[in-house]
C-alpha cells in the first residue's frame, strides 16, 4: 500500500511538507553511488488533494504507517532504553547518525562513503509477500539543526511487482527495484517532512523508499534510532 501519513490536522501536515519527484543522480554527482536515485528540484507545497491522498484507510495495519511524533528526551545518555515504554520489549536501539549541513541526501555506503540516495532499509530481510509487516523505525532529531524525512509515494510491493511482473512473489523487495523503476522513465513522488531538534518520527523504512536531508540548513543534526514492532499512537503526535 502507498505512503500514508497519520494526521488530523491537514493544515500542519501541509505547513511541514513539501513534494517533488525522484530521478536518477547525474554521473557528475561522484558523491552518489551508480544507479542512486535522489529528489528533483525544486520542492512543491503540499496541495490540499495530495494531503488528502496521504490519508490512511481505517485498515491500513500499524507497520505500513508513517506517524510525526515527539519522543521522550533521553536522559542522561541511556538511548538505548528510551523505546523500551512504548510496548516492544524487542525493540533495538540502533545507534546514530551525523549528517553535515546542506545534504540533499544523508546515508552513505558504509563500505565506500558514497551516498545511497533514497533507498530502502533491510534489517528484516523480509520476502514480497511480507514486506509491508516489517518493524518500523522511530528516529529523534537530537539537533542542533533541523531535520527532513523524504519519503516515496510508491511502495516496495509495487515497485517489485512493477520490474519483475513474472516473478515478483519469489523475490525480496530491494532499492534496486526502485532505481530499475525510475531508470525506465516512471516517476515516483516523494515527500518531505520537515523535523525541527526533539521532533522525530515512525515510519515503515523496510517499506518505504526514504532518506534524511538537510537541505537548505545552516547547522548539522544528529539523529537516533530505533526499530520496533510498535501500534499506532503510542507517541504524541505532531500534526
Amino acid at each position: 500500500m502507498p505512503l500514508h501519513i497519520a494526521f488530523t490536522s491537514p493544515g500542519a501536515l501541509r505547513e511541514r511538507c513539501e513534494v517533488t519527484t525522484a530521478h536518477p543522480a547525474a554521473e557528475t554527482h561522484t558523491a552518489y553511488e551508480a544507479g542512486a536515485v535522489i529528489p528533483a528540484r525544486p520542492w512543491r507545497p503540499l496541495t490540499e488533494a495530495a494531503a488528502r491522498a496521504l490519508t490512511p484507510p481505517t485498515t491500513a495495519p500499524a507497520s505500513t504507517l508513517v506517524e510525526i511524533v515527539r519522543p521522550p528526551l533521553p536522559t542522561g545518555d541511556r538511548l538505548d532504553d528510551l523505546a523500551l515504554p512504548l510496548g516492544d520489549t524487542h525493540a533495538q536501539y540502533i545507534g546514530q547518525a551525523l549528517a553535515k549541513p546542506n545534504m540533499p541526501t544523508t546515508t552513505d555506503n558504509y563500505r565506500d562513503g558514497r551516498l545511497l540516495g533514497l533507498h530502502l532499509d533491510n534489517w528484516d530481510k523480509l520476502p514480497y509477500r511480507r514486506k509491508h509487516t516489517g518493524r518500523r523505525r522511530l528516529a529523534l532529531n537530537l539537533g542542533p539543526g533541523t531535520r527532513y524525512l523524504i519519503l516515496g509515494t510508491l511502495d516496495a510491493q509495487a515497485a517489485c511487482r512493477a520490474v519483475h511482473p513474472h516473478d515478483y512473489a519469489l523475490r525480496h523487495p530491494h532499492t534496486d527495484d526502485y532505481r530499475a523503476y525510475v531508470e525506465a522513465g516512471h516517476p515516483v513522488q516523494v515527500v518531505r517532512v520537515r523535523l525541527a531538534p526533539g521532533e522525530g518520527y515512525i515510519a515503515p523504512t523496510e517499506y518505504l523508499l526514504h532518506d534524511g536531508s538537510t537541505e537548505g540548513q545552516d547547522n548539522p543534526s544528529a539523529m537516533a534510532f530505533w526499530l520496533g514492532a510498535w501500534s499506532s499512537e503510542v507517541l504524541p503526535s505532531l500534526i
